[in-house]
């Protein structure tokens, strides 16, 4: 069967005024920023029924009529803002910039996180490494690196990562509680929001957190905090390191955006030692994102472009994948796959998985 992507129908024309879109587009990034964060789409949101001219706008916001002139400028190339008669007025896609969840979470994320390190992206492929994480000190990995970013680059990061898992978790329980598992390992756990939700959900479930000492050191504070110190346990090991079994005696284990974070090679290591771990009834279940099984175009985009992350500043190897590379992988580590779930939460699907 022959699967082809993407197509080439636009007119020339088309074609070489989207490619002075992608010639500009950090700097119009910028501007948008500018505009949502300067109070200038607020401004213009709070105003919609009248517009309000560069003037009005500079005098409200304290800000200079020259400065509110070029992004407004900018900001009508971009679609954000409308003018008539030297009023303007936010559009459909100025209003998604400054009121919609989602859209704030990516711009943030690719603000503080990825901006300055993108510069590397071509030094990050051609060198296997994450070069552009260099802009924020000296790690082999970000998730080495995480309780010591700066902290508005942390926040950026952890609500990029939770607002995905967030919309996920509640859709996910009734599949992993079918089969009522007593013990969960929660592998790459984090800071624990997953362990934390579904001992909250369900109060015969003991789980162990597995992941690196900084992140484990941050889930135990947030597992006392949360009332849940009896039911709730941390493990801490280097996760790369494959001599380093995974502790047994589980049947069932989660992982939740977590085999995006590695390469192909190091994700099968990581499913061979799940393998062993894992009682000879027990289930794995899997939960991420593929670029080729979302159901809008937007979804996909933002994959592609959240792998680039991973490639420049996360560990330079890993993406976020075409659901055939991990089908291929699970089934190489022993793992069958029973049930292949769409549309969990925003953008996931989940492998339910059974020893072979």
């Amino acid at each position: 069967m022959k699967i082809t992507y993407g197509h080439d129908n636009k007119t020339a024309l088309q074609a070489k005024f989207d490619a002075q879109k992608i010639a500009f587009g950090p700097i119009m990034f910028q501007a948008s920023i500018a505009l949502r964060n300067l109070g200038i789409l607020d401004h213009l949101f709070n105003n919609r029924k009248t517009g309000s001219t560069m003037e009005e706008i500079a005098e409200a916001l304290n800000l200079s009529v020259y400065g509110v002139k070029v992004l407004l400028e900018a900001g009508l190339s971009l679609e954000m803002v409308q003018v008539e008669q030297d009023r303007y007025s936010i559009t459909k896609t100025g209003y998604f910039i400054l009121k919609d969840e989602l859209t704030r979470v990516n711009m943030d994320f690719v603000q503080d996180v990825n901006y300055l390190g993108m510069f590397k992206l071509q030094e990050a492929i051609t060198n296997g490494k994450p070069e552009g994480l260099s802009v924020f000190g000296q790690w082999n990995t970000v998730y080495e690196a995480l309780a010591e970013l700066p902290e508005k680059v942390r926040k950026s990061w952890f609500a990029f990562d939770h607002f995905y898992s967030d919309y996920a978790f509640p859709e996910v329980l009734p599949y992993i509680f079918e089969n009522k598992p007593t013990k969960i390992l929660d592998v790459g756990g984090n800071t624990g929001k997953f362990s934390i939700f579904c001992a909250g959900n369900n109060p015969d479930i003991q789980l162990t957190i597995l992941d690196l000492p900084g992140q484990v050191a941050e889930a135990n504070n947030n597992i006392e905090s949360a009332g849940f110190s009896n039911r709730i346990s941390t493990h801490a090991l280097n996760l790369l390191d494959d001599s380093i079994p995974f502790p047994k005696g589980y049947d069932a284990i989660w992982m939740s955006q977590f085999l995006d974070c590695f390469s192909q090679e190091q994700i099968l290591s990581l499913l061979n030692r799940s393998y062993n771990a894992l009682d000879a009834n027990g289930s794995l279940f899997i939960l991420e994102t593929y670029w080729d099984r979302q159901a809008y175009p937007a979804s996909t985009y933002s994959l592609h472009g959240t792998t680039l992350y991973f490639t420049a500043i996360a560990n330079g190897n890993s993406q976020m994948y075409h659901s055939r590379d991990m089908v291929r992988l699970v089934e190489a580590s022993g793992f069958k796959i029973d049930r292949m779930i769409d549309n969990i939460g925003v953008s996931h699907t989940l492998l339910e998985c059974s020893k072979r």
